[in-house]
């Protein structure tokens, strides 16, 4: 999993070769973020980017970011939210929520979106109303959860707040992350590039007070912004051991967990390991929508108009992973998106559960059941939503295959350093460690799993507990840190220890 090594002390090497208020590890959304929040509050901040260039897995993504609580988005196209129901989706969504965080999360998401634009962000005010994984042109807002799903549309009042920015999917991230390295560079934030910490750097009492790496070493306190862990095999294999076999990694090479590494050095715990985000949706077309999704027995187990991550949790937790999308001939369209198999077509149902492998008359008393109720475009099995139920009865029949390895997977981890929700990295005990942060992919906030994960949560939790741990940061080490360290004098010389000193 990679090579765990203690912080080092102040005295392992000669001395400090610069010093900063705030010390940022990664060029991602949370570490951009945590810098320029650090920055706006006044502190003097180091931005640790370990390639050659800013961006991180963040420049990868569509540019979604989940907020809601009445953005200006959300308000000129007509949709009501507050702060209440986003609250309350998110916690009913979420297996274990840490309240405090989603709330707090939910509470300043319309300041956050503000503040995004007045980073340079740019969000059309436009809203795109189709069943999609990512809006198809640059309209500014659409649906990305499961907010419409049925039990949560009767628990909280549906609102869409996948907010995109200005830009066609390809170049989402990408035009995030060239906005906020503008805004990196015209607060005149130090930037070093190729520089990979090897070692935090914590006193006797294990307040973290600096970062080490090959060729450098700076004081002050450390907000950890690397990355996930998805590229890191062994690491995948030790805490997400099912997801693991079922999905590709999408991420950058940099997602190896260094992070999370580094934090635990220090005595950090962490938090919901075994999550993960995957999946191999079938929609668009939403046509798709209309069918049915059935395991190896015949039975259905998931609402089909589920956003598509949910889906994919739901099948991977299915006996030997299997399941299979079923369409008549009058909803029968191709997948947009190269994910599954088609497997083949039959005049019957019967000859079709055949083909499947599927108990006699199984997969016949599925169909019955569903077209009885879909004439009343009711489904009381699993409550699919009234937009997407309609009998299928006009032969002959198609199947999909969802299972993995017939089906291209893909996905990324989600636990990552246990923190509170100004980032502080926690102990075990619930202890913080003094001087550490961390957020972004490297630290668990509010996204756990499949089922409570919508596009949009790794930008916009990243972006704000990003920006928060770099403000509280800041306040609580900037200046009292500076002066430590001024009144402290020139640090006593030793001999450089060449294990942790190569290259300097």
């Amino acid at each position: 999993m990679g090579v765990e090594v203690p912080p080092l002390l102040p005295a392992d090497f000669e001395w400090w070769r610069e010093t900063a208020d705030v010390i940022v590890v990664g060029f991602g959304i949370a570490g951009a973020c945590a810098a320029i929040g650090a920055a706006e509050a006044g502190a003097k901040v180091l931005l640790l980017e370990r390639t050659s260039a800013p961006g991180g897995a963040s420049a990868l993504s569509a540019g979604h970011f989940y907020l809601g609580g009445g953005t200006p988005v959300q308000r000129v196209t007509g949709h009501d939210d507050s702060i209440e129901a986003m609250a309350a989706y998110l916690e009913a969504v979420t297996p274990a929520p840490d309240v405090t965080k989603i709330r707090a999360y939910c509470a300043d998401s319309v300041a956050h979106f503000e503040w995004l634009e007045a980073q340079g962000l740019v969000f059309e005010r436009s809203f795109y109303p189709g069943k999609a994984v990512v809006q198809p042109g640059t309209e500014g807002l659409m649906w990305t959860g499961n907010e419409k799903v049925w039990p949560y549309r009767e628990q909280v009042r549906p609102a869409p707040r996948g907010h995109k920015v200005n830009a066609p999917a390809g170049r989402g991230g990408s035009e995030v992350m060239r906005a906020l390295a503008a805004r990196v560079a015209v607060l005149g934030i130090d930037v070093r590039y190729e520089a990979m910490v090897d070692h935090l750097v914590a006193d006797e009492t294990g307040r973290v007070v600096g970062v080490h790496w090959a060729g450098g070493s700076a004081a002050g306190a450390v907000v950890l912004a690397a990355g996930g862990y998805v590229m890191n095999k062994e690491m995948v294999a030790a805490y997400t051991p099912k997801p693991a076999r079922h999905f590709l990694p999408l991420g950058v090479p940099s997602d190896d967990g260094l992070g999370i590494r580094l934090g635990q050095s220090a005595g950090g715990a962490t938090a919901h390991m075994d999550g993960a985000f995957l999946t191999a949706s079938f929609y668009p077309p939403a046509e798709l929508l209309h069918g049915v999704i059935v395991n190896k027995a015949g039975q259905r187990f998931v609402a089909e108009d589920s956003y598509h991550g949910r889906t994919a949790g739901a099948v991977v937790a299915q006996p030997d992973s299997t399941a299979y999308l079923i369409v008549d001939s009058a909803h029968m369209v191709w997948p947009e998106l190269p994910m599954v198999k088609f497997v083949d077509g039959w005049e019957t149902v019967a000859a079709m559960e055949s083909g499947l492998g599927i108990p006699v008359g199984a997969l016949q008393e599925t169909l019955a059941n569903y077209n009885a109720a879909a004439a009343d475009e009711h489904d009381p099995e699993l409550g699919k939503h009234p937009d997407w139920i309609t009998p299928l009865t006009e032969g002959p029949w198609g199947a999909f295959d969802l299972t993995p390895g017939a089906a291209t997977y893909v996905g990324f981890t989600l636990g990552g350093l246990a923190t509170t929700e100004d980032g502080a990295v926690r102990r075990a005990d619930g202890t913080i460690i003094a001087g550490l942060y961390a957020a972004g992919a490297c630290a668990s906030t509010i996204a756990q799993d499949c089922d409570g994960y919508s596009s949009g949560t790794c930008l916009g939790e990243g972006s704000y507990f990003g920006r928060r741990a770099g403000i509280h940061a800041a306040r609580a080490h900037g200046t009292e840190a500076v002066a430590q360290r001024d009144h402290a004098g020139p640090m006593q010389r030793r001999q450089p220890d060449t294990a942790h000193t190569k290259g300097e």
